[in-house]
């Protein structure tokens, strides 16, 4: 007989039906893992697999930490695992701490997640609201810049032109002094003068800066960072004509435009609604794999000073990050990578992505911030 003080939506679906639907989500949630970068090995997941039939999960946090122990293999997994569990089981008691600077969203949970996942029914329904209220994108949230930064700034404004290596146009100018005799001006000066050549004018292929193209890494390892960086990019971009700026986690996303702005908090702020993977997991060779196979964003990186700011930890295979840093390298005049890890000088590059690259890079220094940007700015100014 049924419990009075317990109605049927309470009682947990059984059949065979549920069964299989339950399966496909965990077997979903698996090919979103492999898709968002966490590699799991095979063994791996019959691990998991076997420990949801074994242990039978009590809420959506028990289910959490079996995945937690048995799908990651180190912290930095965690950053992969974490939003992607969120996305399809819901955040019920999945962190330690909150987190306080991803407002919790009202959207409704995507189709085939939410309420209307089987494991939802299994655990009594309380995996699809809190699914509700789980956020599919991270939008970064960055605050003001402070005084210092704001000095810092304007010293990198002043210096970015000396720094930037120059290239002669290939378009003859009008100028005082050059190789080229200006026939089409002096004839047309000729005119006003019944003939008469007075002036004698010249053409010369002046000097212009080349390009600056800036890679930079948004995702969670690179989090204390990201500010101090996209403030960088707005200075470049303010300060020189031919300056093209890009951010990667697991996408690919170009911000030159929204940099265009002004002042410098409203231009980092608006990257917000431009940037959709912050703080996430990262694919370092995917999104640069996905610059190259862009025949416009080549054209951005030919010949051009490339800086590329991250930490260069890359998860999973390694060869296309070596593959694509190895063109970028042929492509662009310079290739920079300027790593927060640098600045420590025990620091060496030994992880299987850095070492991988560090053969194909013009120079590898450490920048945490926009005093450490200001001296490798200085540095190149120099050189």
């Amino acid at each position: 007989m049924t419990d009075p003080g317990k109605g049927p939506a309470t009682a947990p679906a059984t059949g065979p039906e549920f069964a299989e639907g339950v399966a496909e989500h965990v077997h979903g949630f698996l090919r979103d893992l492999h898709e968002q970068g966490l590699r799991v090995p095979v063994p791996r997941r019959l691990v998991f697999l076997r420990a949801i039939e074994a242990v039978g999960p009590r809420d959506v946090t028990h289910l959490y930490w079996i995945g937690a122990s048995t799908l990651t293999a180190a912290r930095e997994d965690l950053d992969v695992y974490t939003p992607t569990f969120e996305r399809w089981f819901g955040t019920a008691g999945t962190r330690h701490v909150p987190d306080e600077e991803s407002p919790e969203d009202e959207t409704p949970a995507p189709q085939g997640k939410g309420d209307e996942s089987p494991f939802a029914a299994a655990l009594g329904g309380r995996a699809g609201r809190e699914a509700g209220r789980a956020e599919r994108e991270r939008r970064p949230m960055f605050g003001a810049a402070s005084e210092d930064e704001r000095a810092l700034l304007t010293l990198l404004r002043r210096e970015l032109p000396r720094a930037v290596p120059s290239v002669r146009s290939r378009r003859r100018r009008p100028a005082r002094r050059g190789p080229w005799i200006d026939l089409a001006r002096i004839c047309r000066e000729s005119w006003r003068t019944h003939g008469e050549i007075v002036t004698l004018r010249r053409r010369d292929r002046p000097r212009r800066h080349r390009r600056v193209l800036l890679l930079i890494d948004v995702s969670g390892s690179m989090k204390q960072h990201s500010a101090a960086y996209l403030r960088f990019a707005h200075a470049v971009t303010a300060r020189l004509e031919r300056a093209e700026v890009f951010t990667f986690g697991t996408r690919l996303t170009r911000v030159t435009a929204a940099l265009r702005a002004r002042e410098v908090d409203t231009a980092v702020a608006a990257l917000s609604e431009v940037v959709l993977d912050a703080e996430g997991g990262t694919r370092i060779g995917a999104a640069l794999q996905e610059f190259l196979g862009n025949a416009r964003y080549v054209t951005m990186a030919r010949g051009a000073l490339v800086i590329v700011l991250s930490d260069g930890l890359e998860r999973g295979d390694c060869e296309p990050m070596r593959a694509a840093v190895r063109r970028l390298s042929l492509l662009g005049h310079r290739l920079l990578w300027w790593s927060p890890l640098a600045c420590d000088p025990a620091y060496r590059p030994v992880t299987r992505g850095m070492s991988a690259v560090l053969g194909h890079l013009d120079a590898l220094a450490g920048v945490r911030d926009l005093r450490t940007a200001y001296e490798q700015v200085r540095l190149l100014g120099r050189e």
